[in-house]
């Protein structure tokens, strides 16, 4: 009897400890399991390159018709670039694949994605993790070489989320809808101020993962679309995107990151920071362009309490920058302080492809002048 009761205890203890154990691998920066979906199925599990099983994509559970497809020439004429690696999956109608991904509770995440349209104008990618779901339109293509690059931001409300990629379409050909090629976290800092500086992250150094390899820059949609942003400290208050660059792949001013206003009037950013009423204030950035190719004569116009200032900076699309300021006088305790590129710019060599001036350094300092001198 003696021996059953042991045997009973063992069991109990052992079920308990594993318990404990985490349902997926431990968190860190980077791809998530098979993010870059470079571990194929097995050959039995492919029907072509339609997967057959739920299981059976390594790392991911998938829903209805996925395709897993490898970059170039496709059958029916189509061509997939796939930047990022050798392959990617492909969404088709109402289909999605899904992973359990484990986070740190109450901290801050954001996901990095590759994506891009297969066929019909109008696709749409639906985004879910941690109850929060977003569509993301893929219509407009901001990137030449392969795709846009997104990220969006969530709240880890356990320790353990579930992210779904989703294709809500219905389209005449079943195997049509977003292809997806890349796919990592990253862990977000605070937004911090830097010595001298009232605004956070005035130099856009905290931001979402960039892949280090390859990069067309990472799209930031709109608050409406994701109401965390994915840039601390930062609105994106507009109606399309900006994008968030890095030095190994263009031209940044300052630092290592900087934003690029792709889409003129409808690409704006802004941060409401704290500021003492009937004071003056200095607001200085610097504009340029990428290195990009994109040209033209831009202008970024800035506002800050009352007052507004339009910089004219004429590109070659080479790189560069030119740096301004003008003063404020704070009307009360919050000002918003928002710039957004005045014109609508393309590429040099790529009509197709919307791009626009660079925006860094953002700083506001107090000044010990009378409100007189903003005429001054």
């Amino acid at each position: 009897m003696a021996w059953l009761l042991t045997i009973f205890f063992i069991l109990i203890f052992s079920l308990c400890n594993g318990s404990r154990t985490p349902v997926s691998p431990p968190y860190h920066d980077g791809f998530l399991n098979n993010g870059n979906f470079e571990q194929a199925p097995k050959k039995e599990n492919l029907n072509k390159t339609v997967i057959v099983g739920k299981y059976s994509l390594p790392g991911w559970e998938i829903d209805g018709l996925v395709e897993f497809v490898s970059g170039g020439p496709q059958p029916r004429g189509f061509y997939f670039a796939i930047p990022r690696g050798t392959h990617a999956v492909r969404l088709g109608n109402e289909a999605s694949i899904s992973q359990k991904v484990r986070v740190k509770l109450g901290c801050v995440f954001s996901l990095t994605f590759g994506a891009t349209r297969t066929c019909a104008q109008d696709e749409v990618l639906r985004v879910s993790v941690a109850g929060q779901t977003t569509d993301i339109s893929i219509q407009t293509l901001y990137s030449a070489d392969g795709g846009d690059t997104i990220a969006l931001a969530f709240n880890a409300t356990s320790k353990v989320v579930k992210v779904t990629f989703h294709n809500p379409g219905i389209q005449e050909d079943p195997t049509c809808g977003p292809l997806l090629d890349a796919v990592a976290i990253k862990q977000m800092s605070p937004a911090r101020y830097t010595k001298g500086n009232l605004v956070k992250n005035g130099g856009f150094e905290t931001g979402p993962l960039t892949f280090k390899n390859f990069s067309t820059g990472v799209l930031l949609p709109p608050t409406k679309l994701d109401r965390m942003s994915p840039l601390p400290g930062w609105i994106i208050e507009s109606l399309k995107p900006v994008k968030y660059i890095d030095r190994k792949h263009f031209r940044v001013p300052s630092g290592l990151f900087a934003i690029e206003m792709v889409a003129g009037r409808e690409s704006s950013i802004a941060q409401i920071i704290k500021t003492v009423p009937n004071k003056v204030y200095s607001l200085t950035f610097t504009i340029g362009d990428a290195k990009n190719g994109c040209h033209g004569s831009m202008m970024v116009e800035a506002f800050a309490g009352n007052e507004t200032l339009k910089v004219p900076y004429e590109s070659k699309g080479g790189g560069g920058f030119r740096t301004a300021s003008f003063r404020f006088l704070a009307i009360s305790a919050r000002t918003r302080i928002t710039f957004y590129s005045a014109y609508y710019h393309t590429k040099l060599e790529d009509y197709g492809h919307m791009c626009g001036p660079v925006l860094d350094d953002v700083i506001v300092r107090p000044v010990s002048y009378s409100k007189l001198s903003l005429d001054d």
